[in-house]
């Protein structure tokens, strides 16, 4: 995946297109993620008991990954991303893996 959660990215279709927002969880499996803030959809829900009321609840809804965007935080700027291998060796004794920004070529991770 080109985003995980925490990231700020942008939302390029549907009914939000044009919205950023910050991650909140990323569905591997699924190719979904969880943008705060944005895909907001309403749950009716029946009484549960005296503690939990019925009602209205409004929550985000996932968006398919290739929805979003990431917005790099070197230039500020919605950009397509890719991954690199860095000299320095991670905990296994292996190159360190990380994204970068194709637009202005700044290490992200």
């Amino acid at each position: 995946m080109h985003v995980k959660s925490g990231d700020e990215v942008l939302v390029i279709t549907g009914k939000d297109k044009g919205k950023r927002g910050k991650i909140l969880r990323a569905i591997p499996k699924e190719g979904r993620v969880v943008v705060e803030g944005l895909n907001i959809v309403k749950r009716h829900t029946k009484p549960r008991g005296m503690g939990k009321p019925g009602g209205i609840i409004e929550k985000e809804a996932p968006l398919d990954i290739s929805n979003v965007m990431l917005i790099c935080p070197a230039c500020g700027r919605a950009s397509r991303t890719g991954k690199r291998f860095l000299e320095e060796l991670d905990h296994k004794g292996r190159p360190r893996k990380v994204r970068f920004c194709k637009a202005c070529d700044a290490t992200i991770d």
